[in-house]
């Protein structure tokens, strides 16, 4: 969702960069970057050791709710897609496939988002805060293919981010990477696009294909 379908991202750094403040620390670029695509409480953890707080249960406790009241705040306001976004959703529906939203947001946060969107874009959706782990966790994926009814390798996930490409990898979907925000590593199986423009049921096949040829090689290898 966020810096995929969504440029909320912007909304985030607002949100993390005033919560450092409020602890008297200003977040560097290099630590706001390693947030991005991190589940929730990960997040807090790596921001906190970033700006040299100590992540105590309560400070953790309490900038979560920081978070999501700033935040709560910013989506209120109108939320700008990412490029081609729409299209791309609306590509997938008029092609008679199944779509699930799979994001590391919690639920009460995703809400704002699908309000956005549009539900009738999805068939379900996965949280963050649904899962015992997420993004890298493959987890969220899977259950995302469970809720779907499909093998998650009969899947194309579509990311922004390094966290969000493990996870999706990971749970063996294909893929296809649209960086925002930061760079995402090249990676074999890993099909890179500039943005979501254009975007057709030829190229998700094409992700497709790069998983099998991945999975096909590292069998060779073994």
């Amino acid at each position: 969702m966020d810096g995929t379908l969504l440029d909320s991202e912007k909304l985030w750094d607002i949100a993390v960069r005033e919560l450092a403040r409020e602890h008297g620390r200003e977040l560097t670029d290099e630590v706001r970057h390693a947030l991005i695509g991190a589940s929730g409480p990960n997040a807090l953890r790596m921001l906190f050791d970033g700006i040299g707080l100590d992540p105590s249960p309560q400070t953790i406790a309490e900038a979560g709710e920081f978070l999501e009241r700033r935040v709560t705040e910013l989506m209120l306001g109108p939320i700008p897609w990412r490029p081609g976004a729409k299209d791309a959703l609306a590509m997938v529906r008029e092609a008679g496939m199944k779509s699930a939203l799979v994001t590391n947001t919690k639920r009460s946060l995703t809400e704002y988002g699908l309000d956005t969107l549009g539900r009738d874009f999805f068939d379900t959706s996965v949280c963050g805060d649904e899962v015992a782990h997420g993004k890298p966790d493959p987890a969220i994926y899977r259950r995302a293919a469970e809720l779907l009814g499909v093998d998650p390798g009969d899947c194309v996930a579509i990311e922004d981010s390094p966290t969000g490409s493990l996870a999706a990898q990971g749970a063996g979907c294909g893929l296809i990477v649209i960086p925002c925000e930061i760079a995402v590593p090249e990676a074999p199986g890993r099909v890179f696009r500039e943005s979501l423009i254009g975007l057709s049921v030829d190229d998700l096949r094409v992700a497709l294909d790069a998983r099998v040829n991945l999975s096909a090689a590292a069998r060779d290898r073994a």
